[in-house]
C-alpha cells in the first residue's frame, strides 16, 4: 500500500553518507537519485523505499511532532543491527531494542531512533523471538 516515505534534511550530502552507510544493514541501497534534492533507497523495484530529500518549497526541514516513520525488519537480529549501525553513524537513541508489550506470537520487537536530521525511525519485527 506505501510506496515510498520520505524524510527532510538540510543537509543532504550528510544524510546521504548516513543512509549510504545504514541502509545496506537491511540490504537496501540507493535506487534514485534527482540532483542535488532527492535520493530514494529501497530493496528493489516495486517495493516500499525510504528517501531522503531538501523541501520543494525551499524552507528548512523540520521534524514533525508524531512523525515517525518505521523499517520492517524480517528478524530481531536485524533490529538490533539496524539500531547498531545508526547509532555508531550518529544518531540519537530513542528507545534501545526490546520487546514492547508481550512476548508471544504478535510481539512487538522494536529499536527508535533519530538520523542526524532528527527525523525519527524505528526498526521492528512483529511476532515471536526467532
Amino acid at each position: 500500500m506505501i510506496g515510498y516515505v520520505t524524510v527532510g534534511s538540510n543537509d543532504l550530502e550528510k544524510a546521504r553518507g548516513f543512509y549510504d552507510a545504514l541502509m545496506p544493514t537491511l540490504g537496501a541501497g540507493r535506487m534514485l537519485k534527482f540532483g542535488d534534492n532527492f535520493t530514494m533507497y529501497g530493496t528493489g523495484t516495486g517495493k516500499p523505499g525510504f528517501a531522503v530529500c531538501k523541501p520543494f518549497n525551499g524552507n528548512s526541514a523540520e521534524c514533525g511532532n508524531g512523525n515517525m516513520t518505521a523499517i520492517a525488519c524480517d528478524t530481531r537480529a536485524k533490529v538490533d543491527a539496524l539500531y547498531a549501525k545508526a547509532m555508531d553513524l550518529g544518531a540519537t537513541d530513542e528507545g534501545a531494542p526490546g520487546v514492547r508489550g508481550e512476548e508471544g506470537e504478535q510481539a512487538f520487537y522494536g529499536a527508535y531512533f533519530r538520523d542526524l536530521d532528527g527525523n525519527k525511525l524505528c526498526a521492528f519485527r512483529i511476532g515471536p523471538a526467532d
